[in-house]
């Protein structure tokens, strides 16, 4: 899967739920007398979309329809070259190749620069706050502490392992003025890359906790530990959802539907159920 999705990562800042947008008439009445409200989730990404319509993002996106009395309808895409194309194809226009957009489109980053490229869409309703962590093999790699120019010096022995074109692919070739670099290890996914590392090819990995946590269960001697370094200027951001920009009440309804999700639990009880660490954005 595409991962350029998360080059936004560069410039993060979230993005205030009260940003001004304009208030135009909007289609929610439409959705409603449909009966069935359309929801994006990227295909094969787990733990958050999975074949067959289940992983957090697609289960959020159920009970936030059930909350509006409406049936969930899941619409599986595949990721295009980065983030704008798929707000593009899944919110705004739709795919040149037929694919109509979705009322609703999960896994946007809550991001202001994100936000200002993207004028016909709406951005809003952060319900994670994603973070980069690193598994290791403690045989191979003790725990990490201080500064990257000493925790991360190991690595000048020890080969580590990434998501191609990710922002742990970005940091790690650039850190320590770009020493491990030959110890970087690209993969074409997280769940690649932490077979690498349960298989002996790479001592650790550097990733998003979520998809790390997806890909470990069951491998109780490695060890997942938060990945904070002075070096590393974003080590956390916002996940949320977004519709086309003149849908203002769906905005409203749909951040209403996962206020009470947050109130009863239910949102902290989906993403445990999958095994992940739930954390409040």
């Amino acid at each position: 899967m595409k991962t350029d999705r998360r080059t936004w990562l560069k410039a993060l800042a979230a993005l205030p739920m009260g940003l001004a947008l304009p208030a135009l008439a909007d289609g929610l009445e439409e959705i409603r007398q449909r009966g069935r409200l359309r929801i994006a989730v990227y295909n094969d990404f787990p733990p958050y979309s999975m074949k067959g319509g289940k992983g957090i993002d697609a289960d959020i996106g159920r009970a936030i329809a059930r909350k509006l009395g409406l049936a969930p309808e899941i619409v599986g895409f595949n990721a295009d070259e980065d983030m704008n194309d798929d707000l593009r194809n899944m919110v705004w226009k739709g795919h040149y190749l037929g694919t109509q957009p979705a009322d609703l489109m999960m896994h946007v980053p809550v991001d202001e620069v994100l936000a200002r490229a993207n004028d016909k869409v709406r951005i809003f309703g952060a319900y994670h706050r994603e973070t980069l962590a690193l598994a290791r093999n403690p045989e191979r790699v003790p725990a990490l502490s201080g500064s990257a120019a000493v925790a991360l010096e190991i690595f000048t022995r020890e080969k580590i392992g990434v998501e191609t074109a990710s922002l742990a692919d970005s940091f790690l070739l650039g850190v320590l003025s770009g020493r491990l670099r030959e110890n970087v290890v690209h993969f074409a996914s997280v769940a690649e890359a932490a077979k690498g590392l349960a298989d002996g090819g790479v001592a650790a990995v550097l990733a998003p906790r979520a998809e790390l946590e997806a890909a470990l269960q069951g491998r109780d001697r490695l060890v997942l530990d938060s990945a904070r370094f002075a070096e590393l200027k974003i080590d956390s951001w916002p996940l949320g959802m977004a519709v086309k920009v003149e849908e203002q009440a769906l905005a409203e309804a749909v951040a209403g539907a996962l206020a009470e999700l947050k109130r009863d639990g239910m949102l902290g009880s989906i993403f445990r159920q999958y095994g992940i660490t739930y954390q409040a954005a």
